[in-house]
């Protein structure tokens, strides 16, 4: 395994020990330092949900977004380096995500299917 990919690995992955010679520059491991980069990669991942899914974020509310979004980053890793992809199967965590069910805009809400309209216009492309 590559040292990027290790790298890749602990920065997605809090559990994962910082990888091996990755140092401070006085040569000592600094996981405080390491977790605020981790911290820094996880809001950027909210933010990119925040950025592709207004109209969730507006249907929701900001609070119950943001803590939904965090949720969402802590079990889905990002599969392409674009960022602008992020999050596409979103509407799927949402339509299976239980505290969402009380929403009457929830895919999940009487009247909608797995297939349906409120799946397909949860996302819009920022402009």
């Amino acid at each position: 395994m590559s040292a990027q990919t290790r790298f890749a690995q602990a920065v997605q992955d809090p559990a994962r020990a910082l990888p091996q010679g990755l140092t401070s520059k006085g040569g000592q491991n600094d996981p405080l330092r390491f977790a605020v980069y981790r911290n820094n990669v996880h809001v950027s991942l909210v933010t990119a949900l925040t950025k592709g899914f207004p109209v969730v974020r507006a249907l929701v509310g900001e609070e119950f977004f943001t803590a939904m979004a965090r949720v969402f980053v802590g079990q889905t890793k990002p599969s392409s380096p674009m960022l602008f992809q992020y999050g596409e199967n979103f509407p799927d965590f949402i339509a299976e995500f239980p505290p969402a069910a009380s929403f009457p805009t929830s895919p999940m809400s009487p009247g909608s299917n797995a297939h349906g309209p409120a799946r397909t216009t949860l996302r819009t492309i920022p402009s």
